[in-house]
């Protein structure tokens, strides 16, 4: 599968999206990455991203919401923040065969493919990154009100630096969810993944325990018998 390039109209707006195609020969997973509310298809973090989940062996599909397509930094409304994703979705389904599908993305965006999922999206898995629980500053508008309507497999990786998930918060709505949501914790990391150095660690740990969270979330949920092998009696 090569690197594929095209438009789809959305609310007016022909969107730009990106297939970038996975690094290893007979790849069936595509992830539909949504990006954040400050960012684009295009910025430094989608694109790090991009090329992690490439050579783990994910095809990723990248695009722009109608807002930033446009040049503006102010957000579409939920509802059509969710109806793009669901129309790149759909046509990338029908442009591009894969045996697996994901759907999620970096802050906004995972939130936008979260209140998707759970309004009926189909999908094998729902990734979401930097999920934001609630505005910075404002813990007590928490953003979980639409996530015990989820039924697909969740991973949501967070920093435990990240002002808009604190992690004490996070872990009480995940202990009263009833779905199959994976935690995953990035010590150190804030809502951009970027560790200080005086952690010791490096943005570049940190992507690759991004990538390590991911697979193994990936193995049970899509290859479950293979994962049962692999554990230990």
């Amino acid at each position: 599968m090569e690197e594929q390039r095209w438009t789809i109209a959305i609310d007016g707006v022909d969107v730009s999206v990106a297939l970038d195609a996975a690094l290893h020969p007979g790849s069936s997973t595509m992830f539909v990455l949504a990006h954040g509310a400050g960012g684009h298809m295009g910025d430094r973090g989608v694109l790090a991203l991009s090329a992690l989940y490439r050579a783990r062996g994910l095809h990723v599909v990248r695009f722009n919401f109608p807002y930033r397509q446009r040049g503006s930094r102010r957000p579409d409304p939920m509802p059509l923040l969710q109806r793009c994703i669901a129309d790149v979705v759909a046509d990338a389904r029908a442009r591009v065969d894969a045996a697996h599908w994901l759907v999620g993305g970096r802050s906004m965006g995972g939130r936008a493919a979260s209140m998707l999922v759970a309004d009926g999206q189909a999908c094998d898995g729902l990734l979401l990154l930097a999920y934001p629980l609630h505005p910075a500053g404002q813990p007590a508008k928490l953003r979980d009100q639409h996530l015990a309507s989820i039924a697909a497999p969740v991973l949501c990786i967070n920093g435990k630096r990240d002002a808009l998930c604190r992690r004490d918060l996070m872990d009480d709505v995940v202990q009263r969810l009833r779905s199959d949501w994976t935690m995953h914790w990035l010590e150190g990391a804030d809502h951009s993944f970027h560790v200080l150095q005086a952690s010791g660690r490096t943005d570049a740990d940190v992507l690759n325990e991004v990538g390590d969270a991911t697979d193994r979330w990936l193995q049970r949920i899509i290859n479950p018998r293979a994962a049962d092998r692999r554990s230990p009696r």
